[in-house]
């Protein structure tokens, strides 16, 4: 696996027994021996998407979408009940129209079709591995100086940009086809908008810090929802 990003240095990573945590309420839960699950139900919030959603549960947002009725666009709106289960008992399925002017929306193209070329976000130090056991997000940490250029990881459109989902800070989500979506956390800035279509290696965010580190990205990439290792898939 990659550690060290650029000049062609592949270093072991000895990071395996970290933990990630999202806020201290999963690390106390997770020193109780609690195991959070998923609510059967969410109602949405103001400047919520249904991939934003999706993404907070753990969910491909597919399967979120087909359970609640909900075709694309994907227009969801404040107050309205989802199922986060394989049930159709949600209180209602389809956004009514536009005019309440509080209509938050995902991505309005179609899903980009063929292989993904993969691509680092960024030059710098893997300093968290990917976990599979972490109570809150899973996915790698890179160091690098505050401000330095954040990039896609592969071409896709951004289906979230901002700062709503809890324990990420600054956050952009890309979906880059239906089947694989990559998140970028804890940045200093964001600098692409919903519905953007960007390229691999186009700039979308500058590095911020997170609660433990000054000058950090938080990477994950979700297969069909699912967190992955990204040293799996990128080169």
């Amino acid at each position: 696996m990659r550690a060290l990003i650029g000049g062609g240095m592949l270093l072991a990573l000895a990071l395996a027994g970290c933990t990630e945590f999202d806020y201290d309420r999963d690390r106390h839960l997770r020193e109780g021996g609690v195991v959070m699950d998923t609510p059967d139900r969410y109602a949405v919030q103001s400047g919520d998407t249904l991939y934003q959603i999706a993404w907070k549960f753990g969910l491909d947002f597919r399967n979120l979408a087909r359970w609640n009725g909900i075709e694309a666009p994907y227009v969801i709106y404040p107050g309205q009940q989802l199922a986060l289960k394989g049930s159709t008992s949600a209180g209602t399925s389809r956004a009514p129209a536009a005019d309440g002017g509080q209509a938050a929306s995902g991505a309005t193209s179609a899903a980009l079709s063929g292989p993904i070329a993969w691509q680092w976000p960024l030059e710098g130090e893997v300093v968290r591995a990917f976990n599979a056991n972490a109570l809150g997000k899973r996915g790698v940490s890179i160091a690098a100086p505050l401000g330095t250029s954040v990039n896609a990881a592969a071409s896709g459109e951004i289906v979230y940009s901002g700062s709503g989902l809890r324990g990420y800070g600054n956050l952009v989500i890309i979906k880059h086809n239906a089947q694989f979506l990559t998140a970028y956390g804890y940045n200093e800035s964001l600098l692409v908008a919903e519905g953007d279509q960007v390229s691999g290696g186009d700039p979308i965010a500058r590095v911020g810090s997170s609660s433990e580190r000054a000058g950090v990205l938080h990477f994950e990439i979700r297969e069909l929802g699912k967190p992955v290792n990204p040293t799996s898939y990128l080169p």
